[in-house]
Order: C-alpha cells, then structure tokens, then sequence
C-alpha cells in the first residue's frame, strides 16, 4: 500500500513541471525574440539544467524542439513587422526598436559580410552577442523576402538552441543539485553576452 501511494506523489509533480515548463519556456523565448530583452540563452541553458538533472533524453529533445521553434517563429514575426515598417510612409515602433538595437558601425559591418557570405552570416548572426538585429536590419535594407530569411534563419534557430543547450549540460554536468547548475549556465551565459562588449571597450576605437 504504501508503495502504491509514493509513485504517483512523485510522478505528479514531475509531470505537472513539465506542463508549465514547456509552454513557459515557448513563450519566453517567444517574447525574447519580439522584444530583445529577456536573456533567452539563459532561459534555455537553465533548462537545460533541469532536464540534464532528470536524466531524461526526451526532455532534453523537447527543450531543444521548444527552443528552437519559438525563437524561429519569434524571428519571423519580428522580420515580418519590420518589413511593414519599411514598406509603411511612417515606419512602425518594432522597425525602430531594431534600429535602436543595431548601431551604425555593427549595421555597416552586417551589410558587408552579408554581402559577402549571403545566409551564412544570418546563420552566425544568432551566436554572435548582439549579432542578430545587425544583421535582420541589413536583410530588411537589402529587401529580403520574408521566404528567404527563413530559410536562412531555421538553421540558424537550432544551431542556437543547441549551443545555448550544451551550455546548460555543461553547467549541469560539473555539480549535482540542479540549482547550482542553473546558476553556473547563467554566470556562462552572461559572460558570453558581455565579453564582446568588454573586449571592444578594452581594444578601443580603431585605428582610422
């Protein structure tokens, strides 16, 4: 009797985590992906964590699968709304927040390794910290239809859930509670997002 009692009050909660768990992580990385804001590597790395901890492969596909698909949908809206904002006599409010998020020097950059390397550079402008909007305002300059940004930015959407995933198994692979993990992706994944930032403030203004 007793045994009967134990499994299902330790099967509930794990299944009722994953309930909230998938969607909020959709939703996030969703709204991450509309509004540059919310630090959606490490919302992917933490649950990464988790899953890792639940030794669970099909958890660690669905973090994956979840991830990757809301960024990708989340990038195709965005691209989509700003395509109206180019095309609008008044520009649209998602138009300038891109323009707020991608200054002159890092557009002009984009717009020349787009030239160069066509997709490629889309596909590495989601590893890149502060990459992305770059390089999504360059395409909208250069007039790319929204059929040919996706098919540049899918693969670009899963080689960024899988980098950011492998960030978290790392982070949970080197201690054994899972908060500690979590704590460990996100000090990672905040390095990897100002390290550009300093390195340039350190290098200073290029040479003329």
């Amino acid at each position: 009797m007793v045994s009967a009692v134990t499994v299902p009050l330790t099967v509930v909660p794990d299944t009722t985590q994953q309930a909230i768990g998938y969607p909020s992580l959709f939703l996030l990385v969703l709204i991450g992906a509309l509004v540059p804001v919310v630090p959606t590597g490490a919302l992917v790395s933490s649950a990464a964590v988790v899953a890792f901890h639940r030794a669970a492969p099909l958890s660690m596909v669905l973090v994956f699968a979840t991830a990757s698909l809301a960024a990708f949908l989340g990038d195709v809206a965005l691209y989509w709304l700003g395509r109206r904002g180019m095309r609008s006599r008044n520009g649209s409010r998602w138009l300038e927040a891109i323009r707020a998020r991608a200054p002159e020097e890092r557009l002009e950059q984009a717009q020349e390794k787009l030239a160069d390397h066509d997709v490629t550079v889309l596909v590495l402008s989601r590893l890149v910290p502060a990459g992305r909007l770059p390089v999504m305002l360059a395409c909208l300059i250069a007039d790319w239809p929204v059929r040919r940004f996706v098919r540049g930015n899918l693969p670009a959407c899963l080689a960024w859930a899988a980098t950011y995933q492998l960030i978290g198994v790392l982070g949970g692979s080197l201690f054994d509670e899972p908060w500690q993990g979590v704590l460990a992706a996100i000090l990672l994944t905040v390095l990897i997002s100002v390290a550009p930032g300093v390195w340039r403030h350190l290098r200073g203004p290029a040479a003329p």
